[in-house]
């Protein structure tokens, strides 16, 4: 008995087989092989087995730490401290900082920066990310403020109306997690993402310059970022003491930098203590400016500064409670939802993709979805506003050697201990210098302007997305930015899908100096040389490859474009096809009398016979891509005057194999038997009660309840057919050439599926035969072509 773990496929050459032809003949009384078609229960069945068990891995999933925490160790330990307390150095000034830039007071940062990076280990699978106060969102959450201000007026605090949004985009990103949906965010592509980040990046640069150089009270800062620009080149003049504290703190900052990082490569034995070094200079840039403001102001009157200083941060949780979310709030802020649920999804999403790549693990975008969710959501009940992965701290937390998501525990201490015990010491902090903080946290969010080459060398028209995205968000503002990125590139996407670039083969003989073969490449040689020697398809046979799924939007254009070539490359089947002038339509072109006898004789074009369409690159079709095919084969028959044959390579899914057959293709019915798919209007042909099926057509069909009772009493899917696995067997070996037996490979009632292109060359063939016989000679096997000559098969395969 032949296990079926033992089918190898040797019947067709592969450049794996080194170009060998090799393979013996069948046997005479090889095996037939007939295939039932996917239903349904198939799909039911692979879905939904084991449900309990589904169910427990489901819930198990939602907590990854229960999958690592009972192998933590010691040497985990000593890394995620470290990488805690380094993190928790640069989150408390960068969270003060950030909160500012969101219209708040700078304890709600530490808030956001506490319950971040605490909630998000329990339920993260990056152990790189840290979630807390970023810039961008920072700056959204400032815009959704001064909007539902505009429209309610002072009836809510700052504080309420940030953390209503933390809880309305928490829970919209938990939903999206929770039902697995969060493939979504991949239809907004890098590029986009980009061209946003660096124009948001600008946008907040620009608009902390004012408070940099102390003239921030004298115009908005919060307009478009080309207005801030030019306010503040008009207001250069007005500029203060806050501006000999800001600029020096930018400078220092860029200079602690740069020293550290030559000095890692001109002492590498000691890279790693200039590494801890450069991590440091936001804090300590902080306390040295904070010192030099206590010196300056410490004898002036109390409100009365010389420069702006942060003065008093409330201690510990001052703000723990359930947030304010009515129906008037709700109104207030649901235009800004949308984009405000986006950029917090998106970003977080981004830097943990990009990191797992770096350090080599994989990340679950649906469980990170909800774990930026409850963190918001958990969040918002102390007073937290919303809060995402931050690219800058990410970073640092991977080259600090973090080995676990726990280390977010460790830099939620530091915060807490930040909030309790240093608030004091927060008093003198000049605004200039969180202002310089922020800026050197945000230019490094910019693209490099090499960036846009390499979006042009890769694709141009996604190089002019991200340079849309850039201006826009500079010259308007950050949602428009967003949206604009966003619908551009869904544009971008429905296009390449609407109008998908095709091909026609043509066959080229390879050599490797030793054996020969032929393949089937395209006629435009785009990708190959353009000397190459492609034949043409046999006369009267047309190859044509897909390269999109075959679906509604694009099935029309495909076929509009099959049937010119053939109307070019063929001729038809009877030249003078109307016997009348008023018989023809009146968009046939051609001489008013008809074509005389010697034009048609000069014409030397085969008449068609048989068109191959290649289906290797089709996952999917739908209802209207199978009505599209049915009318391009009516349309192509008229032409041709006879049955042309249509046969399918390479099909890869059982459910186009399905639609093709119950479309009439694959086991040769004739086209009068074939009802509409999908028709416009309802025929006589249509509500007649004939099925589409088309592997038995001449068979009465029971009726409607009597073909329900059947499909519920059929157990056929019990058998796993479609359940096989589609990965590697590890554990296989390869079976001896002298104990291979040998099969069918393609079942027989569809011989017009094959698993590649078959040669349908016959030297015999007459093209000036009638084809009339075809009916009469289509076999139930479908065997016989339309001239009545043997079909070629697709072979047989090993077992």
């Amino acid at each position: 008995m032949v296990k079926q773990d033992e089918i190898t496929t040797t019947a067709e050459s592969s450049p794996a087989a080194g170009l060998s032809y090799s393979s013996p003949p069948p046997p005479p009384n090889y095996l037939e092989y007939t295939d039932r078609i996917i239903s349904t229960r198939d799909w039911a069945a692979r879905t939904f087995t084991d449900l309990p068990g589904q169910l427990i891995s489901y819930l198990v999933s939602l907590f990854p730490i229960a999958t690592w925490i009972y192998r933590y160790n010691l040497t985990w330990l000593t890394g995620d401290v470290i990488a805690g307390l380094t993190v928790g150095a640069v989150v408390v000034p960068q969270g003060m900082s950030y909160a500012l830039l969101a219209t708040l007071g700078p304890e709600y940062g530490l808030y956001s920066s506490f319950i971040g990076v605490f909630i998000y280990c329990f339920f993260a699978t990056s152990k790189d990310v840290t979630i807390g106060p970023v810039a961008v969102m920072s700056l959204e959450v400032a815009k959704v403020i001064a909007h539902v201000k505009h429209n309610t007026g002072d009836q809510y605090t700052n504080a309420q109306i940030a953390s209503a949004l933390a809880v309305i985009c928490g829970a919209i990103s938990a939903g999206i997690g929770f039902l697995r949906i969060g493939f979504i965010l991949e239809f907004i592509p890098a590029p986009a993402v980009a061209g946003f980040m660096t124009g948001s990046a600008f946008t907040i640069a620009s608009g902390q310059v004012p408070a940099l150089l102390g003239i921030s009270k004298l115009f908005n800062t919060r307009d478009s970022a080309y207005k801030v620009v030019i306010n503040t080149l008009k207001n250069l003049p007005h500029t203060n003491l806050d501006a000999a504290f800001g600029l020096t703190s930018l400078f220092t900052l860029y200079f602690i930098r740069w020293a550290c990082d030559k000095a890692g490569q001109r002492w590498p034995q000691h890279r790693r203590a200039f590494f801890f070094a450069n991590v440091m200079r936001n804090g300590v840039v902080v306390i040295i400016v904070t010192i030099a403001a206590y010196l300056v102001t410490r004898n002036e009157p109390k409100n009365k500064y010389s420069i702006s200083i942060l003065k008093t941060v409330p201690r510990g949780f001052k703000a723990i409670g359930t947030p304010t979310i009515n129906s008037q709030l709700l109104s207030g802020m649901a235009g800004q939802i949308p984009v405000a649920t986006i950029i917090l999804l998106l970003e977080h999403i981004a830097i943990a993709k990009s990191f797992g790549r770096i350090n080599d693990y994989k990340i679950v975008p649906d469980q990170e979805v909800i774990a930026i969710g409850l963190t918001n959501v958990v969040g918002s009940f102390f007073g937290a506003y919303p809060a995402t992965g931050s690219f800058s701290r990410t970073a640092l937390k991977s080259k600090s050697g973090v080995r676990t998501p726990a280390a977010g525990i460790i830099t939620g201490i530091v915060v807490l201990l930040a909030l309790y015990a240093l608030t004091d010491a927060f008093y003198f902090i000049p605004m200039a210098g969180l202002s310089a903080v922020i800026i050197h946290a945000v230019t490094d969010l910019m693209s490099h302007p090499r960036q846009l080459f390499i979006f042009w060398r890769v694709q141009p028209i996604e190089a002019i997305i991200f340079v849309a995205a850039v201006f826009i968000t500079i010259f308007t503002n950050i949602e428009n930015g967003i949206y604009v990125a966003i619908a551009t590139s869904a544009a971008l996407l429905l296009y390449r899908i609407a109008r998908p670039r095709g091909q026609f083969l043509g066959r080229l003989r390879l050599s490797d100096g030793q054996t020969t073969k032929e393949v089937y490449v395209p006629l435009d040689r785009r990708t190959i040389n353009p000397d190459a020697n492609i034949r043409n398809p046999p006369p009267g046979v047309i190859i044509y490859r897909f390269t999109e799924s075959f679906t509604y939007p694009n099935s029309s254009t495909q076929c509009d474009i099959i049937v010119d070539e053939v109307k070019r490359v063929t001729k038809r089947g009877k030249a003078n096809a109307f016997p009348t002038l008023g018989d023809r339509p009146w968009n046939d072109i051609g001489p008013r009398a008809g074509f005389d006898a010697e034009t048609i004789a000069r014409d030397k074009r085969p008449i068609l016979r048989a068109i191959i369409f290649d289906m290797s690159a089709v996952a999917t079709i739908d209802t209207t891509g199978i009505q599209s095919l049915v009318d391009t084969r009516r349309q192509i028959n008229k032409y041709a005057d006879r049955e042309v044959e249509y046969h399918f390579a390479n099909i890869i899914s059982p459910w186009v194999r399905r639609a093709l057959i119950a479309g009439g293709f694959g086991a040769g019915t004739p086209l009068k038997e074939i009802v509409e798919i999908a028709p416009v209007v309802p025929s006589s042909a249509t509500s007649s009660g004939r099925s589409g099926s088309s592997l038995n057509p001449d068979n009465a069909k029971p009726g409607l309840a009597k073909r329900v009772k059947q499909y519920l009493a059929d157990a056929s899917y019990r058998d796993g057919r479609f359940q096989l696995k589609d990965d590697y067997d590890l554990e296989k070996e390869n079976v001896p050439e002298e104990d291979e037996l040998w099969g069918v490979l393609i079942p027989q009632e569809t011989p017009f599926f094959h698993i590649d292109i078959p040669d349908l060359s016959l030297p015999e063939y007459d093209q000036s035969r009638p084809c009339e016989t075809y009916d009469e000679k289509l076999k139930a096997d479908s065997t016989y072509s339309c001239d009545g000559s043997p079909r070629f098969g697709d072979g047989t395969f090993s077992q």
